[in-house]
């Protein structure tokens, strides 16, 4: 779409993206990368762990949760703060983008705005912190959930 906002969440290149910082690339990473980008949208790791257990019943609660926080330092997942201090986790691209999160059904949207990224450069040079990144999350209710 020509605003910036998309519903969907493209999945991530897993064998390039997920080696990118010299991990090796672990059928359990493949798995848990793969279950993420399904999923479309932001899921706890016991969540993602609970989808997964099914079909790979010996991939363990540990490995979910180490393959997430690998996906996030590798630029192809995003962390989210759910109430009550829960994590929850969504496929990303590695371009640039903000989030716009839906509080009633988990949907993420990722979104990218030239104003705003106008407005954070004017921001950094008013402020005595040179920003060397940032990231902006919405949260709301998506159309469906508003009604």
């Amino acid at each position: 779409m020509s605003n910036g906002y998309s519903r969907r969440v493209s999945a991530p290149k897993v064998p390039e993206r997920a080696t990118a910082r010299g991990r090796r690339l672990t059928r359990q990473r493949v798995i848990v990368t793969q279950a993420l980008a399904a999923a479309r949208r932001a899921l706890s790791a016991q969540e993602l762990y609970e989808r997964i257990k099914p079909s790979h019943p010996t991939l363990g609660r540990a490995t979910v949760y180490r393959a997430l926080e690998a996906q996030v330092q590798d630029g192809i997942a995003s962390r989210f703060e759910r109430e009550g201090h829960v994590s929850a986790y969504v496929a990303c691209d590695a371009q640039h983008h903000h989030h716009l999160v839906c509080d009633e059904c988990g949907l993420v949207m990722p979104f990218s705005d030239a104003a705003l990224e106008r407005a954070i450069g004017e921001l950094s040079a008013k402020v005595p912190l040179k920003v060397s990144e940032h990231e902006i999350v919405l949260h709301g209710a998506c159309r469906d959930c508003a009604g």
